[in-house]
Parts: structure tokens; sequence; C-alpha cells
């Protein structure tokens, strides 16, 4: 690539991405480093395993920063349909780890495709808005634009993967920014309030309380003469909805889930089951105190008190050897690299540019808050990676994908007129 042309690329997002990736290895080294390993290059160590990866994503960095800017927006919903058959191809070649059939074995190799359909499904999205040339303010362009989004969260939930599939939730907020209705938002909202109030509560309490809200705002409202079946329709539906919780979350979730669910929401309290993980994760985040112990001095990391913690529960490792102050910086990393994503996006002169760049942001932000939402025993455990942190190699590849073809659409913003 010429000088000229590597001068369009936006070097702090780069530089936040090699930060990120760089403390990510860190951690994980830290996380599944042993004393009687007999060499730092042995294919058996996890962190080396992750080297490799890294390595390899720079080679990936490069083919897709090589290739025309043109290209993502005329192949996008080819990529994306070939995201989707190789979502259904899992349930006749997929290999079953840990009890969901998310992967392809080649060899000692895994892949999982749920990660790369994110960028698929982002590019997808990107490209039916541009193509409608308007704002998405119609319903039955929203309807499109929602099956673009559901169809490989449909395939992902059966795996079953529900924390996978919870990620493309994030697609409202790009659709949001190109014009759908905010009551989307508020809707998805109040639906999640509602239904950890039912399970909180249960269905009485929370039928009272909206019944009583109702007659409420009617009563306030009777000056300006409100529309009795709009009201007993908002009453009805949200009682019907409460009345489904019970089903949704014992025929629906299965039972870690159901488990989870009632940990964080105070019902049980199983610290040696279930609830282990979380209950380590947390010991270990408050031990490190507001400088921590020291890369690879965390007690609680060397004594492996948290399962897997190189994976989803790699921010545990940050709070116990960085602390609280490392923890900051972390956050703030995160939040630096998503704004500076929605900042490049808002210039684009390419809809299509935009309303990827804005996918991206939002798909960052969703896993980043709710990994550490999760690690930190806010939510539940849903299985969700802290991006370019936790250790794989699907999601640091999936990651790089979706962040660096932003780059290469941002870096031809120069192209659009």
């Amino acid at each position: 690539m010429s000088q000229e042309r590597t001068s369009r690329f936006d070097w702090i997002i780069i530089l936040l991405f090699l930060a990120l990736v760089t403390i990510g290895w860190l951690n994980i080294y830290s996380a599944s480093y042993v004393d009687n390993v007999e060499t730092f290059f042995d294919l058996n160590n996890i962190y080396t395993k992750q080297l490799l990866w890294i390595v390899l994503s720079f080679v990936l960095i490069i083919f897709i920063l090589a290739l025309d800017v043109k290209f993502y927006e005329r192949f996008g919903s080819i990529i994306y349909i070939v995201s989707l058959v190789s979502l259904l191809g899992l349930f006749i070649l997929g290999k079953n780890i840990n009890g969901a059939t998310s992967w392809y074995a080649f060899g000692p190799v895994s892949i999982q495709p749920s990660e790369f359909a994110k960028a698929a499904t982002a590019l997808a999205v990107a490209k039916y808005v541009s193509d409608i040339q308007a704002n998405i303010s119609f319903f039955k362009d929203q309807l499109r634009a929602f099956l673009i989004i559901a169809l490989p969260a449909l395939f992902i939930v059966p795996q079953p993967d529900p924390g996978s599939a919870l990620i493309y939730a994030a697609f409202v907020f790009p659709l949001y920014r190109e014009g759908m209705h905010y009551i989307y938002l508020l809707l998805g909202f109040f639906a999640a309030a509602l239904f950890t109030c039912t399970l909180a509560f249960g269905v009485y309490w929370v039928s009272g309380i909206v019944i009583l809200t109702a007659v409420g705002f009617f009563i306030f409202n009777r000056k300006k003469r409100p529309n009795l079946l709009k009201y007993a329709t908002i009453v009805v539906a949200c009682v019907g909805f409460a009345l489904s919780v019970n089903y949704i979350f014992n025929s629906v979730f299965e039972q870690r889930h159901r488990d989870r669910f009632n940990i964080v929401l105070g019902k049980d309290v199983d610290t040696k089951g279930i609830g282990y993980n979380t209950n380590q994760s947390e010991i270990a985040i408050g031990s490190g105190g507001w400088f921590g112990k020291g890369w690879t001095e965390g007690t609680q990391t060397k004594g492996n008190f948290v399962p897997e913690q190189h994976t989803d529960y790699i921010f545990s490792t940050v709070g116990e050897e960085w602390g609280f102050l490392g923890s900051i910086l972390v956050v703030a990393l995160f939040i630096g690299l998503i704004i500076r994503v929605l900042v490049l996006a808002e210039r684009q002169k390419s809809q299509f540019s935009r309303v990827y760049g804005y996918s991206v942001a939002a798909i960052l932000f969703f896993h980043f808050f709710v990994n550490i939402g999760m690690v930190s025993g806010i939510f539940p455990t849903v299985g969700i990676p802290l991006p370019f942190f936790s250790y794989g190699g699907s999601s640091l590849w999936g990651f790089t994908i979706l962040l660096f073809i932003f780059v290469r659409l941002d870096s031809g913003n120069y192209y659009y007129t």
C-alpha cells in the first residue's frame, strides 16, 4: 500500500486496537501461565496460541485494507448469505464443545462462524439501508431490516448460544440513527425491565403496578380526554407479557440460564455451584485494590479459582492484577475506541459507511458493557467475550474484521462526493 493511501487510515483507531490487543494478551498470558512450561513457543500454551492468532490477524488486516473500498458495499449481501449458510451448516457438520454445537473443527483448529456473522450482518444492514436511499421510517422497511438482523440470531439460539444471539439487539441503534422511531428503543428497554421485575417480584405485583400506573395516568390526563381503548390495550399487552414471563423463563431458557438469573436477582445464593465463577470473579476484582497485585502476581488468578478465566472472565484478571486504576484504563480505551468509531461514522459521506460504522460501535459497546457487567456480577453469565481480550481465534478475528472493514471504508471516504 502506498504512503498516500496509508495516511488516510485512521491511526487513532489502529493505535487503540493495538493497545487493547496487547493488554488483552498480557492478561491471557497471566491467566494461563504455569511455572513448569518448557518453552514459550509450545502451541499447547494458551497464550502462545493466542499470540499466533494475533500475528495472523495482522495478515488479515493487510488483506482487508488492500481490498477496494467498493468491494464491501458491492458484495455485502453475498457475504451475509455465506454467513447464514455457515451457521446452518453447524447443525450438520458442527462440533459440540461445552454443550454447544457452535464450531467447525479443522484438525486442531476450531472456527466459530457466529463471531464472523456479526460483521456480515452489519454489511447486510448497511447495504439494505443505503439501497432504499431514505431514512428507515416506514414500517415495511423496518420489517425487512429486522428480518436481516433476526435470521442469524434465530440460527444461533438453537446451537444453543443465546449470548451470541443477544448481541443482535445492538443493531437497533444504527437503525435508530437512520430514522427509526425511538419507540422501538423504549419498548425494548421497557420489555427488559418488565421481564426482570416479573421474575423478581412476581406476576401479580407487576400486573397490579401496571394497572395502577395506567389508571393514574388516565386520571391525570382526564382533561385532555384520553383514549380509554389505548390505555386498556397497553395494560392488556403489559399484563399479557408479564403472564408469559414464567413460561418463557421455565420452558425456553435452559436450567443454567435460569440459575444465573436467580443468582443475580438474589433468589438463590450458590457460591459453590452455578454462581461459583461470578463469586470468584468478584473476589478477584475486589482484591486488586487501587493498584493491583502486579502482573502475574494475582493469587486468585494463579490459584485458578476462576474457571476459564482467560475467556469470558478475563476482566477479573485485569481487576486483580492491575487494580482499579488499571481497570479504568482498560474501560477508557474501550470507550475511546467506541467514541472514535462514532465520530468517524458521523462524518461519512456514504450512508453505507455510516450505518456500518454505527453497527460496529453498537456491537463493541454491547460486548464491552455486558461482559464487564457479567464479570462484576451485575448481569447473569451469558457467555459474551470481551473484544480483543478474551482468548479465542474466532473472537479476535471476528472483531478485527468488524473494525478494520470500517477503517477501510473510512479511508475511502475521499472517494465519495
